[in-house]
């Protein structure tokens, strides 16, 4: 199983130096691919192969007079952000042909320096873990790093990421074998929602922490102070600083709180099954910013990944499926009902029911027939073993099978 963890990294003048230096010609050696590429398809030649790229926008350029400055980083840094464009068109290759699940994937566009995240890859060859606990980075130096835990495994790739907020990080891949926890008897079925953040099978209730709402005070003075600040001068960007800094803590919140929530519900459960939301519809109506605040969508993920990882049982119910009009009790469907009734009477059977308890409990019992079906691809309820099905890599941890034998990476300090 791959792993990716993220650490905090704190780089000196001198490295911040650096590491701009890194971004900024890997962003350039991506825009000239990009850009020979997208000439020679409107010009009706053939697809421009990566051996010729690397030729001409990396050894040739380095050695001419507007791109010499390439060779103050590592090669490495330069081809793997060729890599990088390759696999961004095989994305939206694949997406077009129909061969890629999930969302279209459009071409790749131009870089900026003014995006707000700015990164550089590197392989085993361009960086080292240090006796001292720093991390040496080829041509940066041996870079300063907060270890909050220990990597399972010696990683095998490195990326350094910088935020909008001035922040650096450093995320390792790493390979370790699967986690598995202890079977448990408890099932659950979750209801997503905004008053309540989950409602479980069980009854019980998980609020909303609404991070986004509580921070909303000291946003909107910090947005009016950036707003009176003259365009290109220091204060205005020392004021767009602030902004991001304070966008940034209401989202580690909410990360951090999703990821505790989580892995409470796997670890309690042996098979968890949740609606599958339409959250880019939702995102875009009266309910937006409360739908975003939620973070439904980084929450099942979660979920995923960690099933696959500790052993457990994952399933969506589609979204079609009317859980808030089917009572629980006898089966009966009762109609669709207006979001203002938080609960209804069953007209066959004439059980009172919580809207958001009902609608946990109908998704328990579809997850249970989905599985017993066989249409997910995961052990059964009834212990049938069915194949698993892939899940797709995540920024905090993320799983995908992969043969490897388990090591400790020593780091000195832990």
């Amino acid at each position: 199983m791959r792993l990716r963890y993220n650490y905090r990294a704190y780089p000196d003048a001198s490295q911040r130096r650096a590491l701009a230096r890194a971004f900024g010609c890997a962003r350039v050696v991506w825009n000239d691919c990009l850009r020979d590429r997208k000439e020679a398809h409107a010009a009706g030649l053939p697809y421009v192969k990566s051996a010729e790229l690397s030729r001409l926008r990396i050894t040739q350029a380095k050695r001419t007079e507007e791109r010499a400055w390439l060779t103050d980083v590592s090669a490495v840094v330069l081809q793997q952000s060729l890599r990088d464009l390759d696999t961004a068109y095989k994305n939206f290759f694949d997406s077009a042909r129909g061969k890629r699940q999930g969302c279209k994937v459009g071409p790749p566009r131009y870089k900026s320096k003014k995006d707000t995240r700015q990164s550089i890859r590197l392989n085993t060859n361009a960086f080292s873990l240090q006796d001292n606990g720093t991390v040496y980075v080829a041509k940066i130096g041996s870079l300063k790093v907060k270890w909050s835990r220990r990597l399972p495994s010696a990683p095998t790739s490195l990326t350094v990421t910088k935020d909008s907020s001035g922040r650096y990080f450093l995320s390792f891949v790493v390979d370790t074998e699967p986690d598995v926890l202890p079977e448990v008897e408890a099932e659950t079925g979750i209801d997503l929602g905004l008053s309540a953040f989950a409602v479980l099978s069980d009854g019980r209730k998980i609020d909303s922490p609404r991070f986004l709402r509580r921070a909303e005070k000291k946003l909107r003075r910090l947005q009016r102070e950036l707003s009176r600040k003259a365009k290109g001068s220091k204060n205005r960007a020392k004021a767009r600083i602030k902004v991001a800094r304070q966008y940034a803590k209401v989202a580690d919140r909410r990360r951090d709180w999703h990821h505790k929530a989580s892995t409470q519900i796997i670890r309690d459960n042996q098979a968890v099954y949740v609606e599958d939301l339409a959250v880019s519809g939702l995102g875009r109506t009266r309910l937006a910013k409360s739908v975003h605040d939620a973070g439904w969508s980084a929450f099942v993920g979660m979920l995923e990944y960690k099933a696959v990882r500790h052993g457990r049982t994952f399933v969506k119910v589609d979204r079609a499926f009317p859980s808030s009009q089917v009572c629980s009790a006898c089966g009966f469907r009762d109609g669709p009902k207006p979001l203002h009734i938080r609960e209804w009477t069953c007209g066959e059977c004439a059980t009172v029911h919580d809207r958001d308890h009902n609608a946990a409990r109908n998704v328990l019992f579809e997850g249970r027939r989905i599985v017993v079906a066989g249409r997910a691809e995961t052990p059964n309820a009834c212990g049938v073993p069915v194949r698993r099905a892939h899940v797709p890599a995540q920024r905090g941890e993320a799983g995908s099978p992969r043969k490897s034998r388990t090591t400790q990476a020593a780091i000195p300090g832990l």
